[in-house]
């Protein structure tokens, strides 16, 4: 299984991209600004999406994917989430006003793209991959993925704050190689970072505490301009796990 981070920054700017990853050439985890870098070729392999949540950094290229490759899908591209993140997107922007509906072009009997609702703690199997949608703790629904193929695991934090769930269903398997999980705020702005449902350091530190395993780990998500203070304060905060920050462009063989 091939991971490819797309885009992972808190924002953009210069060589800065939001949240996107692609697994293997057909499924995005998060459809973010990340997802424009893509060649026409690699976006009409995507045949699914798995969205963590309604904010519009971690679906923003979704709409202009689908216009990108318009004419030449054949299938319906799948968009899963959960019922409350779909529905935001069916009233907000999928509405003929911010945007076309595709789910009903060019036909309601022959769509360019569908819906399909996850719970979490619901699993999707394809061509050997499982992924696990696993609730965090978010100020809009928003949940995590864990990903698992026939050689190795990865998961996703997606945008959460603290909580047990996430480390408690990572904690019921055997083994975990990787983990990309966000801090985006510095231990200078806790009380913003509670607002927003985020972790920083201190905060992630406490929960990372929870994990019985040893994956590599990368943080994801950082404000743009405070990457560094950012990073550097995970590794002060938790000094008995090695920590990389996660940039674009990355990829992973599990």
């Amino acid at each position: 299984m091939k991971l490819r981070v797309l885009g992972c920054s808190g924002g953009v700017g210069v060589g800065l991209r939001t949240t996107s990853l692609l697994v293997d050439d057909d499924i995005l985890i998060d459809a973010g600004s990340g997802v424009g870098d893509l060649t026409l070729e690699e976006l009409g392999k995507i045949r699914h999406i798995f969205l963590t949540h309604s904010h519009m950094d971690h679906f923003a290229f979704l709409p202009l994917l689908v216009d990108s490759i318009f004419e030449s899908i054949t299938d319906p591209i799948m968009v899963h989430g959960q019922a409350e993140t779909l529905d935001a997107l069916k009233s907000h922007i999928f509405n003929w006003v911010i945007w076309p509906d595709f789910a009903k072009l060019p036909s309601v009997e022959n769509p360019v793209m569908a819906y399909q609702t996850m719970v979490p703690g619901s699993q999707f199997k394809l061509h050997g991959r499982t992924l696990e949608m696993i609730a965090v703790n978010h100020i809009v629904p928003g949940v995590g993925y864990r990903v698992q193929c026939g050689t190795g695991s990865f998961a996703f934090s997606g945008d959460t704050t603290n909580h047990d769930n996430f480390w408690n269903v990572l904690n019921r398997y055997d083994a975990l190689d990787l983990l990309i999980v966000e801090a985006a705020f510095s231990n200078a702005e806790e009380e913003l970072s509670k607002k927003a449902g985020h972790y920083t350091p201190n905060l992630l530190a406490e929960d990372l505490a929870k994990l019985k395993h040893q994956p590599e780990i990368f943080i994801s998500h950082t404000k743009p301009g405070q990457e560094d203070v950012i990073v550097n304060e995970c590794r002060v905060a938790i000094s008995n796990r090695k920590l990389h920050r996660l940039f674009g462009g990355e990829q992973f063989t599990l």
